[in-house]
Parts: structure tokens; sequence; C-alpha cells
């Protein structure tokens, strides 16, 4: 089976906004939620995720899997996904 690790990047990158859409979707719901706690979440299915598909889209371009423009697509998405939401947790009260 050939691996296509540009594709499993992208593919994380719509986990990370799924997760943020139920994120705030169910916003309301988490109202009592400590601020510790909402930053262990934010890290763990926004951030992570999206720094693990980065990797991966330059894994992809370091193989050489065929579609260079698909790994650079993911490497941009995830890194500027990730950045923005870890700069909302370090900046954030």
């Amino acid at each position: 089976m050939k691996r296509n690790l540009a594709g499993a990047s992208l593919i994380l990158f719509g986990l990370s906004v799924a997760a943020l859409l139920l994120w705030t979707l169910f916003e309301s719901a988490l109202v009592g939620m400590s601020t510790v706690t909402e930053r262990i979440a934010t890290l763990s299915l926004l951030v992570l995720p999206a720094v693990f598909g980065a990797v991966l889209g330059v894994v992809s371009l370091l193989h050489k899997e065929g579609q260079a423009w698909l790994g650079i697509t993911g490497i941009l998405l995830n890194t500027l996904f990730a950045v923005f939401h870890l700069m909302i947790v370090l900046f954030a009260g």
C-alpha cells in the first residue's frame, strides 16, 4: 500500500478545523471550564494535530511523493492554523 503523507497532512488540517467548529458550537456548554483546562484542550485538539500535519507535509516533500503542491498546501495551512491558535493560547487571559 502506497503511503500518502501529504493527504494525511490535509486530513489532519480538516480534523483540526472540525474540532474548532465543534468547540465553537458547544462553547456555551463549556462555560464553567477552568482556564488551564481550556488551554490544554486547545493545545491537544487544535495545535498538536496541526503541528503533526505540518511535519507530515515536510516529510512528504522530503520523500518526494510526487505531488509537491499538496505537501506545500498541507504545510502552509497546518502551520498557519497551529501558529494562530498557539498565539491565542499564549496571549489570551
